[in-house]
């Protein structure tokens, strides 16, 4: 098995390379650079002032010549300045976002696993009843439901209606003169409304695999055979089929957490919440390649390290694999 994930890591390496290649390219192939977004409103402007913007950001020198000093930095984990009018380090600006997006992305993949896994499973343990026929309606709402769309319906409910929680940003005004507890109150529910939303358009999608699993492992000759003994059929169905039922589902878990920060974008932008999607989608429309890279690697690792810990859980999961 350490053979089998050394091999795994090994190949992250040119996978990850691969990535940075593709898309630093496609960041230079949108129309639009840096230095004409920032001059195209100014008339003092000069052209001799643009040519030493591109002089001061190394867009003069030839694309691959950018994609190798960019490498070069990267070897040494250096995301470079942001091409920002305030240049700070990119990893400066990542910093302060990171921790709210992986908070809240945590949050949600809890309350997906929580609520999915029992759903599924009891909707294949009772095929074709009430909530079984409830669940695969809400399924297809959730499949159906864009996420912005989705998103503006929680604004305009619990929002406006209803008034029951905030609809944007992180904290109140208030905050700083809150205590330790009203502090933690606050967060919640800032937070509750961008969480549930994206929690709702994963939960669709886990608990139907969910089903579909158990539908497929249940029928096998193996889970005939153990009711057949006598056992009780809470011990069947969570001892003997959940453990195999998972497999697919731990696949669709790993490669859910990049995901997870790709939706970010759309929520954290409709709620202004300060993270990484918002600051991503900032950096796409001021073209601030150093910033728009340093995201994609972050996200690309994510997918990587989601594809790794998969495998870890099949071999966690099935003991062949960890023979094998």
């Amino acid at each position: 098995m350490w053979l089998y994930l050394l091999k795994r890591i090994f190949f992250m390496l040119p996978m990850l390379l691969g990535i940075t290649l593709i898309s630093f390219t496609v960041i230079h192939l949108a129309p639009g650079t840096p230095v004409e977004l920032q001059t195209t409103m100014n008339p003092k402007a000069s052209l001799e002032a643009q040519k030493r913007l591109m002089e001061l950001y190394g867009l003069d020198k030839p694309l691959y010549v950018q994609y190798w000093d960019w490498l070069k930095r990267m070897a040494f984990l250096d995301f470079g300045r942001s091409f920002s009018p305030d240049r700070r380090p990119v990893w400066d600006k990542i910093k302060e976002r990171i921790g709210i997006t992986l908070t809240l992305n945590l949050l949600t993949l809890i309350i997906i696993l929580s609520l999915a896994i029992p759903i599924g499973v009891l909707a294949s343990v009772k095929p074709y009843s009430w909530f079984d026929k409830g669940t695969t309606l809400f399924v297809f709402f959730g499949f159906s439901m864009p996420s912005f769309w989705l998103a503006l319906l929680l604004i305009l409910f619990f929002g406006v209606y209803l008034d029951w929680l905030p609809i944007s940003g992180l904290t109140s005004l208030q905050f700083s003169q809150f205590t330790f507890w009203q502090k933690l109150q606050d967060l919640a529910a800032h937070v509750a409304l961008p969480v549930l939303g994206a929690a709702l358009l994963g939960l669709a999608g886990m608990s139907r695999y969910m089903r579909g699993s158990m539908l497929e492992v249940i029928r096998q000759d193996y889970i005939t055979t153990a009711r057949a003994k006598g056992l009780p059929e809470g011990t069947v169905i969570f001892k003997h089929a959940l453990k195999n039922a998972l497999l697919p589902v731990i696949t669709l878990l790993g490669l859910s957490v990049p995901g997870l920060i790709g939706g970010s974008v759309i929520f954290e932008t409709i709620f202004a919440i300060p993270g990484m999607g918002q600051l991503f989608y900032s950096a796409v429309m001021a073209r601030d390649y150093p910033l728009v890279m340093a995201e994609l690697v972050i996200v690309a690792f994510l997918t990587l390290l989601g594809n790794l810990l998969a495998d870890v859980g099949y071999a966690l999961v099935d003991p062949r694999i960890r023979t094998g």
